[in-house]
C-alpha cells in the first residue's frame, strides 16, 4: 500500500465529519453547495454531481438522497468499500484525480475536489487535478475545490503541539513560514496565493472562496462543551463570518468556488 492508503486504513474518515468541529466543516459547505446547486440546476432543482475523492461518501450520499444524480471517485480502495457498501444510489469509481478519463468532458453541473489536493505535492499535480475537473465540469458550470491551509499547519503543528524546534532544524520552514512538502509527507498546505496562482494556470475563475471550518478546529474541546442550542449559535456565526478575508488563511480547511466560463 502507498503511504496513503495506509493512513486511510488506520484513521476514521467515516467519523471525522460527525465531530463537532467537523460538523461545523459539512454545514458550512453543504450551505454552500446548496447555493451553487440553485444557481445551475436544472428545472426541477436537480443537478449532475461529480465527488473526486469522495472518501467514504458522506457528501456524495448526502447530496444523492437529495435526488441528485451522483458520481463518486475515490482513490483509496477500504474508503470506496466502505462507500459501496452503504447502497445508496452514487455510481461509483476508483480512480486517481489526475486522470478520469473514464468521465466525459462537460458532463457535470458541480464538481468536488475536496480531499485530492491535500496529498497532491507539487503544483503540477495540482494543476492536473484541477484541469481534470474544470474538463468534466459543463461551462458554467461549478468547481468546488478545498485545500489545508499553511497558517493552520504552523500555528497547531508547529507551536500548539510544540515541534517548531525540530521542524526549524530539519528545514521544514521557508524563512517566511511557508511548509516544505515532498512526496514522502502526507499533507501539503497552501497559502491563498498559491491557490490564486493555480487557479490562473488552470483558466478558472472564483466565484467566492470560504474558511470551511474557520476557528472550529482550534477550539475542538470549547465546541464539544457547549450545549446544542450554544454550539448551533457558533455554526450562525460561523456562517456569518467564513466569507470574511481574515479567517481564510488561518481556517484548517478552505474551500474555493470556480467556474469556466
Amino acid at each position: 500500500m502507498t503511504p496513503l492508503e495506509q493512513y486511510y486504513h488506520t484513521f476514521d474518515e467515516e467519523h471525522r465529519l460527525t465531530t463537532r468541529h467537523g460538523q461545523v466543516e459539512f454545514t458550512t459547505t453543504m450551505h454552500f453547495i446548496h447555493e451553487g446547486i440553485a444557481s445551475v440546476a436544472r428545472a426541477d432543482g436537480r443537478a449532475t454531481i461529480a465527488d473526486i475523492g469522495a472518501g467514504t461518501g458522506r457528501y456524495a450520499v448526502a447530496l444523492a438522497r437529495e435526488g441528485h444524480a451522483v458520481t463518486a471517485v475515490e482513490l483509496v480502495a477500504k474508503n470506496l468499500s466502505v462507500l459501496e457498501r452503504k447502497h445508496e444510489k452514487v455510481n461509483c469509481w476508483q480512480g486517481d484525480a489526475r486522470n478520469l478519463h473514464f468521465l466525459a468532458d462537460e458532463t457535470f453541473d458541480i464538481t468536488l475536489l475536496f480531499g485530492p489536493l491535500y496529498h497532491l505535492h507539487t503544483d503540477a499535480d495540482r494543476l492536473q487535478a484541477l484541469r481534470e475537473a474544470k474538463r468534466i465540469t459543463r461551462r458554467g458550470g461549478l468547481i468546488f475545490t478545498a485545500y489545508v491551509m499553511n497558517e493552520y499547519s504552523v500555528l497547531t503543528y508547529c507551536f500548539r503541539q510544540n515541534h517548531i524546534g525540530e521542524v526549524m532544524a530539519t528545514g521544514g520552514l521557508t524563512a517566511d513560514f511557508h511548509t516544505k512538502t515532498d512526496k514522502d509527507q502526507l499533507y501539503s498546505y497552501l497559502r491563498l496565493e498559491d491557490i490564486n496562482a493555480l487557479n490562473e494556470q488552470a483558466g478558472l475563475e472564483r466565484v467566492k472562496i470560504f474558511a470551511a471550518d474557520g476557528a472550529a478546529d482550534y477550539l475542538r474541546r470549547e465546541l464539544n462543551a457547549l450545549s446544542e442550542a450554544d454550539f448551533q449559535h457558533f455554526i450562525a456565526y460561523h456562517l456569518a463570518t467564513c466569507l470574511r478575508p481574515e479567517l481564510l488563511g488561518a481556517s484548517s480547511h478552505t474551500v474555493d468556488v470556480l467556474t469556466k466560463r
